[in-house]
């Protein structure tokens, strides 16, 4: 009955998320057979409830990239061997098909994303914008993307999530998470918010806003989704991922007392959307995935056992 009333208000944003990140028209990844087949996590996991939440992990991921700019060799590769200023979009459903394909795909279909991906790593390599050599297979190179994703998107679920997240779900999801860090070859991965927290006071003195920064900043605010309402969905969402950068990143980042207005009206704005999005999107791919291993979606409804207390 409620699917019923909400209908008129949920199909536009159902048709609006399979536009901008539609399925593959052919080869994409059966999310429900090998009947039982876990994946690399599994429905008693915390991945598998905050990596279910659209607008977390939308926002999340716009997040981490604003923070990945700081980063200059993390920024040469993209530089250097992507075209993100014609193909952004493409660079976000990419990242996005990883995530969901190592989050929720069966075993065999997760390593093998993860071997693609290191095949690919191999031959991104380069100098920086001061000279300096990178690799995409460097192993703190690697360290560092996840944990401004992981980070990011925590914080995206915090924000815009259906349920508060204790403290040991927080540390549950890092600990889960970085097996495939570790399977792409990063070290030293944080496995707690602790060792997050001490890993980002420590890596912050080698960050910095550089020309090319600007430049990415430039092509992520001309953002073209191939939606309707494209400028007006591109800010409510850019503007609630940034409004989850860490105080620090804001500075380095040079985020104006407007900027942080503009955050706060577009958090505002999606956490009032955000139960929309939630009863638009009921088979997706983790709903397929708990299919496939014979549990009921509502099951990531809530914490497993053991990380439930606040």
């Amino acid at each position: 009955m409620l699917r019923t009333l909400l209908r008129p208000a949920t199909a536009p944003i159902r048709r609006w998320v399979m536009t901008a990140f539609p399925k593959p028209p052919t080869g994409g990844i059966d999310y429900e057979h090998p009947a039982g087949d876990p994946g690399l996590f599994g429905p008693n996991s915390v991945t598998w409830r905050i990596h279910n939440d659209f607008c977390g992990m939308l926002a999340g991921g716009l997040c981490a990239l604003y923070l990945q700019t700081l980063h200059p060799r993390a920024l040469a590769g993209v530089w250097d061997h992507s075209n993100f200023r014609e193909d952004l979009v493409g660079r976000l459903r990419r990242t996005t098909a990883f995530v969901g394909g190592t989050t929720y795909a069966p075993t065999a279909e997760a390593h093998a994303m993860i071997a693609r991906v290191r095949s690919i790593h191999a031959n991104v390599r380069g100098l920086d914008e001061a000279g300096q050599p990178y690799s995409a297979d460097d192993p703190d190179l690697l360290t560092w993307v996840h944990v401004s994703e992981m980070a990011s998107f925590l914080a995206g679920f915090r924000a815009y999530g259906p349920m508060d997240v204790p403290a040991a779900a927080a540390d549950a999801y890092l600990d889960e998470t970085r097996r495939v860090a570790e399977a792409l070859g990063a070290r030293d991965v944080p496995g707690s918010v602790a060792a997050l927290d001490d890993y980002v006071r420590d890596i912050i003195p080698t960050l910095a806003y550089t020309e090319r920064t600007r430049v990415v900043l430039e092509v992520l605010a001309d953002l073209d989704l191939p939606v309707p309402l494209a400028g007006l969905s591109r800010d409510i969402f850019l503007h609630a991922g940034a409004a989850l950068l860490p105080p620090w990143a804001s500075d380095l980042l040079r985020r104006s007392a407007a900027d942080q207005m503009k955050g706060r009206v577009a958090t505002a704005t999606l956490r009032g959307m955000a139960p929309l999005f939630r009863a638009a999107l009921t088979d997706g791919v983790a709903t397929r995935s708990c299919r496939r291993v014979g549990v009921d979606r509502g099951l990531l409804s809530h914490w497993p056992a053991g990380v439930a207390t606040i």
